[in-house]
């Protein structure tokens, strides 16, 4: 295991100094106050659910457009027919092709870019593509807003901090929703906007306790766990 340094463990005094767990806001201050990278790292949120993934009806998958943003710059490729080409330039794509982009995917593994947004009548085409996309979670879904005519909204919405999010096979959400750089108030109300649509998708099927924990983090710092119970009971 890797020595942590002495800022790290600076930041778990703090943590643990000020008790703990937290409601939003005090766990958004505190994620700012222990961030001390020379970067500005991005602030993480994960959340346990009680969720069976391996049951396709408890599977927890969906986006929500935060309403500051992630403050990443995000690269979009836009695989579409041809009369929509001009939409998704105008909106800012950085990328917009058809099979140039495809063969370029299938012969070089090239995936320089962070979401994949389709036009329903090349989803045979990007179809070729899901074994370079699908393990990295950018095959475009209807579900996510990514398969779509609308192209220049969906294009739009990725660019001013919209994300996907699906839980992984043991119950487990991760999700980027901010920078350490970010004020208080931005950080919380990204995460209430996360966890309110986390909360919206609870499947039908899923017994028991739905949020067994959330913690919000720095790329570089210690987890800050979440009062379950008091964001839960404000947000649902």
């Amino acid at each position: 295991m890797a020595k942590r340094g002495k800022r790290f463990k600076a930041a778990v005094a703090a943590v643990k100094e000020a008790g703990g767990p937290f409601a939003l806001e005090q766990a958004a201050d505190l994620v700012k106050r222990t961030a001390s990278a020379k970067f500005d790292e991005s602030v993480d949120i994960d959340m346990r659910l009680g969720v069976d993934p391996r049951h396709a009806d408890q599977m927890v998958r969906g986006s929500v457009a935060l309403p500051h943003g992630t403050g990443k710059t995000v690269r979009v490729l836009v695989l579409a027919s041809e009369g929509k080409q001009s939409e998704a330039r105008e909106a800012g794509a950085d990328y917009v092709w058809q099979e140039d982009y495809v063969d370029r995917i299938q012969k070089e593994s090239w995936v320089d870019f962070d979401v994949v947004i389709s036009t329903p009548d090349v989803m045979g085409l990007v179809g070729r593509l899901s074994r370079f996309l699908g393990p990295r979670g950018l095959m475009p879904n209807p579900k996510s807003g990514t398969v779509t005519l609308d192209v220049g909204t969906a294009v739009r919405q990725v660019k001013t901090g919209k994300i996907d999010f699906r839980v992984d096979k043991n119950g487990n959400l991760h999700s980027a929703i901010g920078k350490a750089s970010f004020s208080q108030q931005q950080i919380q109300e990204n995460a209430e906007a996360f966890i309110r649509e986390v909360l919206r998708l609870r499947p039908a099927s899923a017994k028991g306790t739905y949020v067994k924990s959330a913690t919000l983090s720095t790329t570089m710092g210690p987890a800050v766990p979440l009062d379950r119970n008091a964001v839960v009971g404000t947000l649902r």
